[in-house]
């Protein structure tokens, strides 16, 4: 070590190695070495056209891949699709989350709807048919749409007790490509919910079951002015 840099004798192991590591670092400055420049990283972080219309079929055709039920529209007919769906499910009962736009419910009938006041609690949630949220953003490439507690998206539990869980991916800018394109937008300090279909597992044998972890059925409603065709 160069003098000044010495870890006296007392020192801890850690002590010691960090003045180990002042040392080398101050033998590299001393000696005129000059640092590595920094990587460049030219990562591809998407595969596929950054065409909306063609982001938007693939994100479909990968959310019914995981068993997703998938349901175009236009804004003027979400509410409508939002009670086509319930009503099909002959839910009683949905939990709606604080924040949720609501227009979105304008033609539900013979549903009641529960506001989440953050007093649900697991129990009251597994007697609710079904839910319905907004989300953060969707992945195209995964068949994923991620939500992160945000206004029409509420807590966790509500997408993971309810049987039947509804969400709504209101624009097409909410969906990219990829999950190297969705992680900036992304907060890593809010409580992100993942979810690729509905919630599935499989045991040795490889015997799938549906509903153990989350919603049993998952709707995904993709609202576009120009809903793709094919």
């Amino acid at each position: 070590m160069t003098p000044g840099n010495e870890a006296p004798a007392s020192a801890t192991s850690r002590e010691k190695v960090l003045a180990r590591i002042r040392a080398a670092l101050g033998d590299a400055r001393t000696t005129g070495v000059k640092p590595l420049d920094p990587a460049v990283r030219t990562y591809q972080d998407t595969h596929v056209p950054d065409d909306p219309a063609s982001v938007l079929r693939l994100l479909a055709h990968n959310l019914a891949d995981y068993r997703a039920g998938v349901h175009h529209c236009t804004p003027g007919d979400l509410p409508a699709v939002i009670a086509r769906l319930l009503a099909d499910r002959g839910a009683a009962t949905a939990a709606v989350p604080p924040g949720l736009p609501p227009h979105w419910l304008d033609a539900v009938t013979g549903t009641q709807v529960v506001h989440d006041d953050g007093t649900l609690t697991a129990r009251r949630l597994d007697t609710i048919d079904s839910v319905v949220t907004g989300c953060a953003l969707a992945v195209a490439e995964t068949g994923t749409v991620v939500l992160d507690a945000g206004p029409g998206q509420g807590r966790r539990i509500l997408s993971l007790v309810p049987d039947h869980h509804i969400c709504v991916v209101a624009a097409p800018e909410q969906v990219v490509t990829s999950l190297p394109r969705a992680l900036p937008r992304l907060d890593p300090r809010r409580p992100m919910t993942w979810i690729s279909g509905p919630s599935a597992t499989s045991d040795i044998e490889l015997d799938r079951v549906e509903g153990v972890h989350g919603p049993r059925t998952l709707d995904v409603i993709l609202v576009s002015s120009s809903p793709p065709s094919g």
